[in-house]
């Protein structure tokens, strides 16, 4: 089920960031998500987003599903963003059905649309595009804790058989002439549909946990893949940690001043 975070690749291998070791790529995403968020000046969000940017082409990415990804998670704050100009305090800039925008409240919602736009967008460039099995194994080899890597591989890997499980059980109810509503009979339904869900996913985690058991699981999974740092890893983690560090130099500066 690697499709989930593989089926919007332009190309299936090759890209430049495929040759840096995956530990690097992890790591280079936490930085950069934790330094952009700690940013608040408009020109370092919008250098923050055009590297994300950069990452996107270096990862292999087609152009055409990412950004429509990335438009579906600002409709999320689509809302957040359209209501700060009119309930942020400060010095108005237009009216709008008698409602003031403030400078300051632009100028936040500005700041919110680029960093959110820029973490994402990394993330997916250099987390998304790893094979689950491979992200998994390099959170084992940082540290990450087995039951929080065996989680998060398990969550990849069934999520897909958990939609397909639900879809099947709506088809099967609009067969039998099921059509969603307000009424007590609805909201039965579909407390139904949820305990179904629940109990097919009790009944197919044993049978998982079977089928593993006899294939030796004993709690831990084998490492497969032999990671090693080498030059290219040297080059990128130095020039991504020279990126972020002048970053916050930068946000600092602009703050003092």
């Amino acid at each position: 089920m690697s499709d989930i975070l593989m089926q919007d690749r332009a190309g299936p291998e090759g890209a430049a960031l495929d040759a840096i070791d995956p530990r690097a790529r992890l790591i280079g995403a936490a930085g950069f998500a934790c330094v952009t968020v700690a940013c608040s000046w408009l020109p370092l969000l919008l250098a923050a987003l055009i590297l994300a940017i950069a990452f996107m082409t270096l990862s292999g990415r087609a152009v055409g599903p990412t950004l429509r990804r990335m438009a579906a998670m600002d409709g999320f704050i689509f809302l957040l963003i359209a209501m700060l100009p009119f309930t942020t305090p400060g010095d108005p800039v237009f009216t709008l059905l008698g409602f003031a925008a403030s400078r300051e409240g632009i100028v936040h919602s500005a700041e919110i649309l680029l960093t959110a736009n820029a973490v994402v967008l990394a993330l997916l460039s250099l987390a998304g595009t790893l094979e689950p099995a491979v992200m998994g194994q390099a959170l084992h080899r940082l540290g990450t804790p087995e039951r929080l890597v065996h989680l998060l591989l398990f969550t990849i890997r069934y999520i897909e058989v958990l939609r397909a499980e639900h879809l099947r059980l709506r088809r099967a109810m609009k067969v039998r002439g099921f059509r969603p509503g307000t009424s007590w009979h609805s909201y039965r339904s579909l407390g139904y549909l949820v305990g179904m869900m629940l109990v097919r996913a009790v009944e197919r985690s044993e049978r998982v946990l079977a089928a593993m058991k006899c294939r030796g699981f004993s709690g831990r999974m084998p490492v497969l893949a032999a990671f090693a740092y080498g030059p290219r890893d040297a080059v990128f983690g130095a020039g991504l940690g020279a990126i972020l560090i002048a970053m916050l130099v930068a946000e600092v500066a602009h703050g003092a001043f």
